[in-house]
């Protein structure tokens, strides 16, 4: 791997500490910006970022001048994706439409990574209105290939050190994936426990923020300031695994599915229980009816804006605007009724099969090469459909390419899942190259 990102974990002891001043990461990171963005391309252009981010910085240490005071994320620049409102900046969410179309309040969740001390490092790039027209971001792995979609550029932005912690967007597989894609860790909460609000929607009914960072560790500090009702746990017992087999685990790979079984191997070793949980045996079903929903919602979320400047949009997204047009209010209705049932029954496999968390893959395979495709998110749909929580940690590789191990937990549990998922981590870190004989 080309980069070495920063685990924002121990990066936030520094700065809450002294060891390291705010200015002095500004700095670093805005000289690594200059010297490996002109070929990654993970975040937007911003006029004068540099003296921007040193006053914000140097204002932050006066406002906080005693360590002991120091809020929580003290210091930390922040990618944020271009379909988060931001006070001060335009958001494009990747598209030719107007900026003055596209306008609204700060989001929550940029607000409260404010609030704890967090610096607005910059936008990052995005597929268009977060669909699969993709950005001009590459891989920082292997420059050929694509970093994922739609959280292309805060995806490759923590992967290429650029920050050291980003905000992403999930509707189908757009943290996940694309976390697993750059090698770094991705963190989708339950449906609901990050809001929404002051975000470009896409389809309200499925719609996530989620995170990225280099560390679990650092995404449990994180998860515990944009969550709502965050209540920290240390579980006493590892967790039984339950790898996903069936139908669901045919759509990966040969790689996507060694990867996990890797995965499985080295957690064995560890001496954690890890078991078969056959299920999803209705998956094509799963997935048509998430397709129809988010295509149908996001031709209402944008409905006004796609009338007066339909011309504007990219030709995926003007495609799948148009297919939505034509579902049904009542398959609507249907399909948003059918993942609250479907978030039952997860959790009541999980209970059935006497597992705590779900393993499968976090993409089909390694990143696709090119950057016109992002690859496909079918790994993540059901859990995303069912608003389950899931987390990706890098697990082995293809070549100079990552894979990823996702582990589902049920709904609302993720205080659990993050505190389990930095040991498990750990288990799977010496995985090598799948690939090998």
């Amino acid at each position: 791997m080309p980069y070495d990102p920063d685990p924002l974990d121990p990066l936030v002891r520094t700065l809450r500490s002294g060891d390291q001043s705010p200015t002095a990461l500004v700095d670093t990171l805005c000289d690594r910006l200059d010297a490996v963005d002109g070929d990654v391309r993970a975040v937007l252009p911003e006029a004068g970022r540099r003296p921007r981010l040193t006053r914000e910085a140097a204002a932050l240490v006066d406002r906080h001048d005693t360590p002991a005071t120091r809020p929580s994320l003290f210091g930390v620049p922040v990618g944020v994706k271009d379909i988060f409102h931001v006070d001060g900046y335009a958001t494009a969410a990747g598209s030719a439409v107007p900026t003055t179309a596209i306008t609204g309040p700060e989001s929550t969740a940029v607000r409260r990574l404010r609030d704890a001390g967090a610096l607005h490092f910059g936008k990052t790039h995005t597929t268009e209105f977060a669909y699969f027209a993709p950005p001009p971001t590459r891989n920082p792995n292997a420059l050929g290939h694509t970093p994922g979609g739609s959280s292309s550029g805060s995806a490759a932005a923590v992967a290429a050190g650029l920050c050291p912690l980003a905000l992403g967007t999930q509707t189908v597989g757009s943290v996940i994936r694309p976390a697993a894609f750059c090698g770094v860790v991705g963190f989708k909460p339950s449906y609901g426990r990050i809001p929404t609000d002051g975000v470009v929607p896409f389809s309200p009914t499925v719609d996530h923020v989620g995170t990225f960072t280099a560390d679990v560790a650092g995404a449990r500090r994180a998860a515990a300031i944009l969550c709502d009702g965050w209540e920290p746990t240390d579980p006493d017992e590892r967790p039984v695994l339950g790898v996903v087999d069936g139908p669901y685990l045919e759509q990966a790979t040969d790689a996507g599915k060694a990867g996990v079984e890797a995965g499985a191997e080295a957690l064995q070793s560890a001496g954690y229980d890890v078991r078969r949980v056959s299920m999803l045996d209705d998956i094509d079903d799963i997935n048509d009816r998430h397709d129809r929903l988010t295509a149908a919602e996001l031709a209402l979320s944008h409905a006004e804006r796609y009338a007066a400047y339909g011309d504007r949009f990219a030709e995926e997204t003007t495609a799948l605007i148009e297919e939505g047009q034509d579902v049904g209010i009542e398959a609507v209705v249907d399909a948003r009724v059918a993942t609250r049932e479907f978030r039952e029954r997860v959790g009541d496999r999980i209970s059935e099969a006497g597992v705590d968390l779900l393993l499968s893959p976090s993409a089909p395979g390694p990143a696709p090469e090119g950057i016109d495709d992002t690859g496909d998110p079918v790994m993540n749909l059901p859990w995303t459909h069912g608003g389950v929580p899931a987390l990706t940690v890098p697990c082995g590789r293809v070549g100079d390419l990552p894979l990823g191990l996702q582990c589902v937990a049920p709904f609302g549990t993720d205080e659990s899942l993050l505190a389990w998922g930095d040991d498990i981590a750990d288990a799977v870190a010496d995985v090598g190259d799948v690939t090998e004989d």
